[in-house]
This record gives structure tokens, sequence and C-alpha cells, in this order.
């Protein structure tokens, strides 16, 4: 009899996962709030539910259950939910992380507060209740700083505020976009360390972590989008020395542990500032922008997806499937358009034929209209190249990038 397995998020982001689960023999159930969602195509059975709100999800399949439905494992897919994987987990008595270390993972203030306690190296932070602490501190502390909701993700109301720029947003400005991204209305700030900032993926199995996953992450349109922060996608091997790529490798695992996370995955945005590895922020949950699903496996050869979804039914890994066999170039890159209604959409066709190109994703229409880019989710599609180097493959994105022209009024 095949396993049934519970993937929490049907959204685009969230097909190669229920793909793989497929591949794996799996009666895959996918749970999503959006009636239409895409990756319901990819289920066996489809269930509504709103992935961000643990107890409507709960409900929504125990009613599922009660059909005859009994899952063997559930799974985060793409989406910063691991609170309802906790929670449908503890219902079903299933593996995943608790519902402590899901709380601590999208609550970046009691993160920090874990990490500080357990000595994991991270830039100094704060929680701030007002336009005019912020201005204080931004006064007494006469740095760049960074000011987050406590609670959102995707970058949403995430603002760089470079003291003494000339173009500094007013703190009463940045203040009010945090805080309206916070489902709570709480609001932090932190230093931004400079440094080259990385992606981690990895596993905690048995008490011992794996990193096979390593970006280098790209933020080339720094400037442009200031003060949002917005990333342009990443490139693999890195081009970090081994030495420092095995520290931040460590790093990453021990900030996994620290937050309680066992026989899961991670996924941990980190920085190498003045030569020390430090943590930005780590998730309990599959990383979406197809860095697990798609990036990974092609940068080492590991199955990460389904190695994550082995966890997830209960099962251990081989350490070996964990453990890179190659280091083969990988870059991915975003379009950006200019803001307005998309009137034409020319050199989608080259663009997939070009070399190397292994995925052309555009994620708008004409007719529709591009909002400035203020966070993640604003980009309109998606490159990614594979070569025998980094060098090669970036070079591959970046032309078929450019070869893309999505006109707008």
């Amino acid at each position: 009899m095949r396993k049934t397995l519970i993937v929490i998020g049907a959204g685009l982001e969230s097909i190669p996962v229920l793909q793989r689960a497929n591949e794996m023999d799996l009666h895959v159930v996918a749970v999503d709030a959006n009636p239409q969602a895409p990756g319901f195509a990819c289920a066996h059975e489809s269930v509504i539910g709103c992935v961000y709100t643990p107890e409507k999800s709960v409900a929504a399949l125990t009613e599922w259950s009660q059909k005859g439905g009994k899952p063997q494992g559930v799974i985060c897919a793409a989406v910063d939910a691991p609170g309802t994987a906790a929670a449908v987990a503890d219902h079903f008595d299933l593996t995943a992380v608790s519902e402590e270390t899901a709380r601590l993972a999208t609550d970046k203030k009691a993160m920090k507060d874990r990490f500080k306690k357990c000595g994991i190296p991270i830039p100094w932070y704060q929680e701030i209740f007002s336009a005019g602490e912020l201005a204080q501190i931004l006064a007494e502390r006469r740095e760049t700083l960074v000011i987050k909701p406590v609670d959102s993700r995707g970058a949403r109301g995430v603002l760089r505020l470079v003291y003494g720029s000339s173009d500094m947003p007013d703190p009463a400005w940045a203040f009010e976009c945090a805080q309206k991204e916070s489902t709570t209305g709480r609001v932090m700030v932190e230093k931004c360390l400079d440094g080259p900032q990385i992606s981690t993926e990895g596993f905690v199995v048995r008490g011992k972590a794996y990193c096979p996953g390593f970006s280098d992450r790209n933020y080339e349109f720094i400037d442009r989008f200031a003060p949002n922060i917005i990333e342009n996608g990443g490139d693999l091997p890195s081009f970090l020395e081994h030495g420092e790529q095995r520290a931040i490798k460590e790093l990453s695992g021990q900030a996994a542990i620290a937050l309680g996370i066992e026989n899961s995955m991670f996924k941990g945005d980190m920085v190498l500032h003045e030569g020390k590895a430090y943590v930005i922020e780590m998730a309990a949950r599959l990383s979406g922008g197809y860095f697990c699903s798609h990036e990974i496996p092609w940068n080492t050869g590991v199955d990460f997806v389904g190695t994550a979804i082995k966890l997830a039914l209960g099962e251990t890994p081989d350490p070996e499937d964990m453990v890179p066999s190659f280091q083969k170039g990988v870059a991915q890159r975003y379009i950006f358009p200019k803001p307005g209604k998309v009137l034409a959409i020319e050199g989608v066709e080259e663009a997939k034929t070009m070399d190397g190109i292994s995925m052309v994703e555009i994620r708008t229409a004409v007719g529709e209209t591009i909002s400035p880019a203020t966070s993640h989710p604003a980009r309109a599609g998606v490159v990614m190249a594979r070569a025998e180097t980094r060098g090669q493959a970036i070079k591959q994105v970046e032309a078929a990038v450019a070869a893309i022209k999505i006109i707008t009024t």
C-alpha cells in the first residue's frame, strides 16, 4: 500500500516537490487556500486550507481523514509555514519540527534571542516600538541598519537604512512600511553586516548536520531597488575559499540545531563579515525559488527534495545521499521589467534555446500590471542556466535574460 504524504502549499514553486513525491510512488495530498492553486494538478487529492493558519489546515485535514485518509508524512513546500506542518504532524503523530521550533523559525526576534543565548554569531539587533525609537537608534549607532517585520516573509517590509546617505528614507515611513507587513505589528532593527551573503540548505539527521546547499546570493541591484532589499538569484559553486565555506556550513548546522531542528531540513541566510560567519536568519522548511528542487541537485547531484520527503516520512536517509558528489556551475537570475501595464513579451522562445538554459519561467502576461519591486514576489520571471563552471553558467543566464523583453507602458 502506498504511503500518503501531505504537502503544505500548492503554489507554482511547490510543484517540483509534488512531482518528486509522485515519482517516489506516494499518494500526494496537497493543501492550499487557493482552489485554483496550480500544484493541485500534481496531487492525488486537494484539501482547501490556509497554509499560514495551522488550525484551519488541521481542521480541513481532519475532515479529509474522516473519509479514510491516513497520512504517513507532512512537508512544507515553498511556503514559510513550518507552524502548520508542525501542527499537522502533532495531530497525526508524524515526523516534523516541533511547534516551538516552528515558532522560533518564524518569529525573527525569538530566533535571534535563541541564537544569542546559544552563542551563535548574529548581527546586533533590537525590537523597536516607534519611529522615534528608530530615529534615536540611527543617531546613536551611526551605521547602516536593516529594519524588518518580526514575522513576515519574502523580504516584505525589509528596508536597508544607510546612515548619512542623501536618500535614506524617513524613519517614520520606514517604520510604517515594516510594521504594516507584520501580522502582529512588531518591528525590529539589526546591524547590516557587509560581506558576501550566502544561502545554505541542509538537514539535521540524528543530531548531525549535513549542508549540501550553498549559493552565493546576488545583490547586484541593491542600489536600484533601495531602500528595499531585493535579491537577484545566485551562483553556484561559491567563489569563497573552502575554509570559509566550511565555517559557514558548520555554523548553519549549529544554528539549525540551536532552533531544535531534528530529523528535518533547514534553510539559512548567512553572511561572511570581516572573515567571520554570521547567521542572519534560519528557516525550518524547504526553500522557495527552486533552490532545493533545481539548483542544489544540478550543482551537487544531491536529491534534496527526495531526501527531505524521506525524513518527513520518518525514514533515515543514507548519509552518502546528503553529500555532494560534484560541483557544477548553476546560475539563476530574475526578470525585473519597468512598472506598468504589459504590452508585449518578446524573446522567451529564443532564450529557451540558448546554450545552457535549463529553465525560463515567465510570471506575467500581456495585459497584466507590473508593480514596483518592493519584495521578492514582485519578480516577473526566472531564468536558470547550467554549465561545467560557475563562470559559464553566469554568462549563459545573463545572455538569456538580456534576450527577454517585457515591454510595459
